[in-house]
């Protein structure tokens, strides 16, 4: 943990100023200063229309009565990547860039899961990486739905799914 720290607020900002001094040198001051502030404003738009679509999966999900673990990654990520590409430095904007295009995004959300998951508690509702997989928890059995006083007249079926029993 102290190694990421330092990794995150040593190391990082030194290289970021590093390389905006080699292409200030490169191509000039004011054309750096130019190029910082013009991705800055294509992050915070890509952040506006990135949020955006991730919101509305995020309600799509909530809608059709998905647990929304995908999309509440997705938001997480699109939030950093925005951060980064606001954050002036030519690092944090290809950090940023492959956070909010979708394709990367993707990638890096697979590869968060993959490090995440096994880090989980498995809780006594059932396994984590069922419902990431989008299926029912491990051990699930399902059983006749109660019956309750009826309201009014509704039809279909329903069944109840115990949790797994832990040891």
């Amino acid at each position: 943990m102290v190694l990421l720290l330092v990794l995150l607020f040593i190391v990082f900002p030194i290289a970021e100023i590093y390389v905006i001094i080699q292409v200030g040198q490169a191509i000039g001051a004011l054309w750096t200063v130019l190029i910082l502030i013009v991705d800055s404003i294509i992050g915070a738009r890509l952040l506006s229309w990135q949020g955006r679509r991730a919101w509305l999966k995020f309600q799509t999900a909530l809608a059709e009565g998905r647990i929304p673990h995908r999309e509440v990654l997705d938001g997480a990520l699109v939030i950093l990547g925005g951060a980064l590409l606001l954050t002036p430095g030519f690092i944090s904007d290809i950090l940023g860039i492959v956070l909010l295009l979708p394709p990367t995004r993707a990638l890096v959300r697979a590869l968060v899961a993959r490090r995440l998951l096994p880090r989980l508690v498995v809780s006594r509702f059932g396994d984590p990486s069922a419902a990431m997989r989008g299926g029912p928890a491990a051990g699930a059995r399902p059983r006749p739905a109660r019956s309750r006083a009826a309201d009014g007249d509704v039809e279909g079926t329903a069944t109840e799914v115990d949790p797994p029993r832990l040891p």
